[in-house]
């Protein structure tokens, strides 16, 4: 089955919102509220400076999606871009398609000046996928990431 990746729209956020949930589920065993990550899906769309989303789409239905924030780099004088929110449908997982997905959205980044690197956090326990990003070419060597959230 063909695999498109593309830039994601508006008409995607229901599929994008589903994800979301499903893998606040399936990775920390939590249960989001459906309207907050609607909300916050449509947050996005609404407001480009946020992020950006790409999709990918297998027979016409949208089986995976990751987000693009940004972060500014006074040490680089340019953006790094962060992987965030990344999913893809289980029956879909294991076909390459995040490879596919983050090789697009690297080919992007440079060809932008602007764009100084991508960085993307995992769970620790979260050992499938990190094994998946090393396979891409991305190392966790470098830093730690805290947290305090509310």
């Amino acid at each position: 089955m063909e695999i498109r990746i593309r830039d994601a729209a508006v008409t995607d956020a229901l599929p994008i919102v589903e994800f979301q949930r499903a893998m606040a589920r399936e990775t920390e065993s939590i249960e989001l509220d459906a309207a907050v990550v609607t909300r916050g899906v449509h947050a996005v769309f609404d407001h480009p400076s946020r992020g950006r989303y790409f999709v990918a789409e297998a027979g016409g239905d949208v089986v995976a999606s990751l987000l693009i924030t940004y972060e500014w780099s006074d040490w680089r004088n340019g953006n790094v871009w962060w992987i965030q929110s990344v999913y893809v449908r289980p029956a879909f997982r294991r076909r390459g398609i995040y490879a596919r997905m983050y090789e697009h959205v690297q080919a992007i980044a440079d060809r932008d000046a602007n764009i100084r690197g991508i960085r993307l956090y995992v769970d620790r326990r979260n050992t499938p996928a990190q094994d998946v990003y090393r396979r891409c070419g991305m190392n966790g060597e470098h830093y730690l990431v805290f947290e305090w959230m509310k």
